[in-house]
């Protein structure tokens, strides 16, 4: 047997070893992705209510609970369009939306705005009881401040949606961490 296939053989072995010894490590630790363990109380299905808006911004109630409905599909959760067929009912209420001026030009010209948006839920089961809840589960996005209304305003939206986004995976991530 010559030297170079002893040496390829430990080496392989070598690298088996780390492999195996990572997937150890990884196994052993409890590792895994955020939002990825299972609804409280062994629920199944759930249904989502339009959550309850007690802000100024028309239809921010819509995107939020339609946000919420994407993230929980988009995650394998079965969610029901009717609360009778689900194990539980997932409802909540914007309590708040808070915007303030994080960057200006001159005193009265703002160039950059913070949106937050603070939310109450209550995870319901099928026979009344509280399941889970979580009060001031809140997010903010930043968004530009233009020269005219109408594109500050756009830019606002546009902040929403994707502030809308976030509340829902970190309301889906909190509901499904098992701890």
């Amino acid at each position: 047997m010559n030297l170079t296939a002893i040496t390829t053989f430990f080496y392989h072995q070598k690298y088996i070893w780390a492999v195996f010894f990572i997937l150890l490590l990884f196994s052993a630790c409890g590792y895994r992705f955020a939002g990825s363990g299972n609804l409280p109380g062994g629920i199944q299905t759930i249904a989502i209510e339009i959550f309850e808006n007690r802000t100024p911004e028309t239809g921010l109630e819509n995107i939020l609970t339609n946000d919420l409905i994407y993230e929980f599909t988009r995650k394998g959760r079965r969610v029901q369009k009717n609360s009778k067929d689900a194990d539980a009912i997932l409802t909540g209420v914007i309590q708040s939306e808070r915007i303030t001026t994080i960057s200006r030009q001159a005193q009265q010209s703002p160039l950059a705005r913070r949106i937050e948006i603070t939310v109450n839920l209550k995870l319901t089961g099928s026979g009344g009881g509280v399941k889970w809840s979580a009060s001031g589960v809140s997010a903010f996005e930043e968004y530009n401040v233009a020269t005219d209304k109408q594109t500050t305003e756009i830019n606002k939206r546009q902040a929403i949606k994707t502030l809308s986004k976030k509340l829902a995976e970190k309301v889906h991530n909190r509901l499904t961490e098992d701890f």
